[in-house]
């Protein structure tokens, strides 16, 4: 299933959203395997949701994305991020979190912390398999698992750079996987629910 997309947002134009009142007028997509709820969360509102759940007429070309995340400390079961240039469900890029590998002991692990890919094309065990450690790396700063972080990602025609927490030294920067330049956007989750608020494209 694809859906259209009829609002275009580059690096000339910047939103903000508050995705709990998007949920509630019906403006994100969430299909039969997706789900999306309000999380009133102190100073956080935002939406929990799983799977991937799209910003309906919204069509990200070229920028950057900010947004707050909270994670679970379950080991291989939290994952969340945000979706891009995507196609369908199917078919997407996306810059996700492992926060459960953000502090852990082990050094191998901590640098599977954040990670680019590519869907369906270049999934991250066969970026891990042929390129280890060049698709994903560690979080500096590290968040606790399970607190809120922020994530500044920069899209542009070429390449990916992910910085964490305002850091000025960036978390991850790899070239992108295809020629897509432009496509849906929304929030990704797997397994467990990730906590979503303060979604500004810029």
């Amino acid at each position: 299933m694809t859906f259209q997309s009829v609002v275009c947002y580059s690096q000339a134009t910047k939103d903000s959203y508050d995705l709990a009142r998007l949920l509630r007028d019906g403006k994100l997509v969430i299909g039969t395997t997706q789900s999306a709820k309000p999380l009133n969360d102190g100073t956080k509102g935002g939406i929990a949701c799983t799977g991937v759940v799209w910003l309906k007429g919204v069509d990200f070309k070229t920028g950057s994305i900010d947004v707050d995340m909270r994670g679970k400390d379950v080991f291989q079961q939290s994952f969340l991020g945000i979706a891009f240039h995507g196609v369908d469900t199917a078919t997407y890029d996306v810059v996700y979190f492992r926060p459960f590998n953000f502090q852990s002991p082990d050094t191998l692990r901590r640098s599977h912390a954040v990670q680019y890919m590519s869907e369906p094309d270049y999934p991250w065990d066969k970026l891990r398999a042929a390129h280890p450690l060049v698709y994903e790396n560690a979080v500096q700063p590290a968040p606790q698992a399970t607190a809120w972080f922020h994530a500044h990602i920069v899209v542009t025609a070429d390449e990916i750079v992910v910085y964490v927490d305002h850091s000025a030294r960036p978390s991850l920067r790899v070239k992108k996987l295809n020629n897509r330049q432009s496509g849906l956007i929304g929030l990704w989750s797997s397994a467990l629910p990730g906590d979503f608020a303060n979604l500004v494209i810029n």
